[in-house]
């Protein structure tokens, strides 16, 4: 298959792949620098990098343009949350046509009911199982009617019926979905390391889909939540094929934000931050900017060398 979701599922089809979360640019650039392969972008991060909380109040050109921005900067395959498809199964399709024009090679959609919560809260509640299939199947609809280049573009369900409903019906509803036209299942909100490997299970080979194993499965590893925090090699052992770890790095950037501003309040320096900052010349190298030389856009980090 020809595009990013092409090159997202051939990564995938490999091995089970670590997607990083990057909320914007500078941060996809780092993430292809250390490596990775691909980059995820959170609606939880992007939303509370805006100073907002991951309710459902920014809409989809705002996500669309910060896919574009970090799959422009970082040059990788973007794997982005649509959250609940911004609206009914008209949005859905909008969604799909958009966030394959931003650069995104995958996006997940949830069965939720408006407005959402994050997946590792209580107090969900969900929309009916044939309703979100429907949805679903003109997501899937719409991704058929674009060009070459963008119909490789990843479809995944997510289902937050664990925590609501339970095991039994989060697997139901992950069938119907992968029936409606899912390539992927993301079960959010999983408990122990054994639902994981029942969905797993359950799901391998199902439907005939993706050269006969089955949709391709994704494990979230947010931090303080309700899933166990495994390693990379056991959910790749459990038949899982990509790991992302949505708001490691926004927390890990506001951790060392507010740390730096309570020691700046209190001894009116920065001297005792120094040692913790990145510093120009690594910043430049991440931007592939020497000052003095002519920069062409996008200068994407997979794309162009490191500085040296």
């Amino acid at each position: 298959m020809k595009g990013t979701g092409g090159i997202l599922r051939a990564l995938m089809s490999k091995r089970c792949i670590a997607i990083p979360g990057a909320f914007n640019g500078l941060v996809g650039r780092a993430v292809a620098d250390a490596g990775f392969e691909a980059c995820y972008v959170s609606g939880g991060a992007i939303t509370a990098s805006a100073g907002q909380p991951d309710i459902g109040v920014l809409g989809l050109e705002y996500f669309a343009s910060k896919i574009n921005e970090v799959a422009s900067a970082s040059g990788l395959p973007v794997l982005a949350d649509a959250d609940t498809g911004f609206g009914e199964a008209e949005m859905c399709v909008k969604t799909v046509v958009e966030y394959a024009r931003a650069g995104a090679a995958g996006l997940h959609i949830e069965d939720q009911v408006m407005p959402k919560r994050c997946g590792h809260l209580d107090g969900k509640t969900l929309v009916s199982r044939e309703d979100f299939a429907k949805k679903v199947d003109r997501a899937s609809r719409a991704r058929e009617q674009l060009d070459e280049q963008h119909r490789s573009i990843v479809l995944c369900a997510r289902t937050d019926a664990a925590g609501v409903e339970g095991m039994d019906a989060a697997v139901d509803r992950a069938k119907a979905y992968v029936d409606a036209g899912a390539d992927m299942i993301f079960p959010e909100g999983l408990k122990t390391e054994a639902d994981f490997e029942r969905m797993a299970n359950e799901l391998r080979g199902y439907n005939g889909i993706n050269g006969g194993v089955g949709p391709y499965l994704l494990a979230n590893m947010t931090e303080f939540g309700k899933s166990p925090m495994l390693p990379l090699d056991r959910y790749s052992q459990l038949g899982y094929h990509c790991v992302i770890y949505p708001v490691s790095t926004l927390r890990s950037a506001m951790g060392a934000v507010t740390s730096l501003l309570t020691d700046l309040k209190a001894t009116g320096c920065v001297d005792n931050s120094l040692p913790a900052m990145q510093t120009r010349q690594e910043l430049y190298g991440h931007l592939r900017y020497t000052p003095g030389q002519e920069w062409t856009f996008p200068s994407a980090a997979k794309d162009t060398p490191p500085l040296a």
